[in-house]
């Protein structure tokens, strides 16, 4: 069974930073690209960054520069690095796979003073 779990979200001021972790199980992990996506209320899904099997990454404009994606093979993990986070970077992030179809229930990141 695939599954994927966020975890790291929570509520971090203006210009703090967070790290979002994704876990994948039922499926060979290394062999898939990742995605990590956001939703927030009243606006369309957003897919932050991508990161390859190869560790190709590529980020949605609004985040580049601030955020990072790197993945740990050996234990099934992606992470997500975000910095001078601002409110507009208030949302649900999700973390999964295209290619499975699959995703994780989603951490909340509140940006707010």
């Amino acid at each position: 069974q695939v599954q994927f779990v966020e975890s790291g979200g929570g509520l971090v001021q203006p210009g703090g930073s967070l790290r979002l972790s994704c876990v994948g199980s039922g499926f060979s992990f290394a062999d898939y690209s990742i995605y990590w996506y956001r939703l927030a209320p009243e606006k369309d899904r957003e897919i932050v960054a991508r990161i390859s099997r190869g560790g190709t990454t590529n980020y949605a404009p609004s985040v580049t520069g601030r955020f990072t994606i790197s993945r740990e093979n050996a234990k099934n993990t992606v992470y997500l690095q975000m910095s001078s986070l601002q409110t507009e970077d208030t949302a649900v992030y999700f973390c999964g796979s295209a290619e499975i179809a699959s995703w994780g229930q989603g951490t909340q990141v509140t940006v707010s003073s």
